[in-house]
């Protein structure tokens, strides 16, 4: 039973893997768009190469043992001096360069398809920014801006352009593709795609501080008629975004979802410019604390509820001078 222990345990291991895949938390099993798709197979042609290398090396382990345990009739043997084999050391040399050559050749081929959009269809350009612990998403050719959520056509690449008021973030859609890293003063690109309708959870996957847990954002695949008929609502409906208001969204804080019928690119881009976040507290008062200290949650939540009022109160003015 011990001999088999090894083989039971692996065996367990790789049934966790692949049953867990079934549950709704492995949404990078279960993709929705052509990205994903590929980095899955990618994964899983991963997982069953190494796991096959794995049973090889636990098979010539058991082999091995098992001829060469010590018996009755070996008593006293003493095997001979040997300085090396030729042939072993070329055999243990070649097979990990045939092993890494075999796992390169597909991730490499992955990495340069998923550079280019999955079809011929004319990219939605999306700008991400990240903020401590919120999403501005902006659609520049459409003059719209969101925060907290995204709204994409089917079946459409999406060229995400992302960027960082302020900490190191990354976005990732488990579902439609793995994530990309976004940074202050620099600019960085993927493409993703959704296959089908339907709502997949997105997040930062880089920590960031207090706020890394909550700053997730929900994604919602449409059909191309649905998300024209949604970005003229928006254009007509929503209310524009002011400098100020801006300006509120770079403190630190928690955020709801907001629409806007215009962008903050028209005053800045935090791929130029860095410290725009940082300017923009000072010149609201507010002065870098330690995170962790009583001072520091009680002052973000006293900001953090002020532009929600301060928000509300706005939204409210739009609306009536409409009317």
């Amino acid at each position: 039973m011990r001999r088999l222990k090894p083989f039971l345990t692996l065996g367990l291991l790789t049934a966790v893997l692949f049953l867990s895949g079934c549950s709704s938390d492995m949404a990078i099993l279960d993709p929705k768009g052509p990205v994903a798709a590929t980095q899955k197979d990618l994964i899983l042609l991963s997982i069953g190469f190494m796991l096959f290398i794995v049973a090889v090396v636990f098979i010539l382990f058991t082999v091995i043992v098992y001829k060469y345990r010590e018996k009755p009739e070996n008593e006293g043997y003493k095997p001979p001096e040997m300085e090396g084999n030729l042939k072993l050391e070329i055999l243990w040399t070649v097979i990990p360069i045939i092993i890494v050559t075999m796992l390169a050749i597909p991730t490499v081929k992955a990495i340069y398809t998923l550079e280019e959009p999955a079809n011929e269809k004319k990219p939605l350009v999306v700008h991400a920014t990240s903020v401590d612990w919120k999403w501005v998403f902006t659609y520049p050719e459409e003059n719209i801006e969101t925060v907290n959520y995204l709204y994409i056509p089917e079946d459409r690449p999406v060229k995400f352009k992302l960027t960082s008021a302020d900490s190191m973030a990354a976005l990732w859609i488990p579902q439609l593709g793995g994530q990309e890293y976004s940074m202050a003063g620099m600019q960085t690109e993927m493409y993703l795609q959704a296959d089908e309708p339907g709502k997949y959870k997105g997040r930062n996957a880089n920590f960031t501080g207090e706020g890394f847990t909550p700053q997730q954002f929900i994604t919602t695949a449409m059909t191309e008629e649905d998300f024209e008929k949604w970005v003229k609502e928006v254009q007509q409906t929503a209310p524009k975004l002011t400098q100020k208001q801006y300006d509120k969204l770079m403190l630190q804080g928690e955020s709801e979802k907001m629409t806007f019928s215009s962008t903050h690119l028209k005053w800045v881009d935090h791929a130029k410019d860095a410290e725009y976040a940082i300017k923009a507290r000072e010149r609201q008062g507010q002065v870098p604390l330690n995170p962790h200290s009583r001072e520091a949650k009680e002052k973000r939540k006293q900001i953090e509820e002020e532009a929600r009022k301060q928000s509300e109160a706005e939204t409210g003015s739009d609306h009536s001078g409409s009317h």
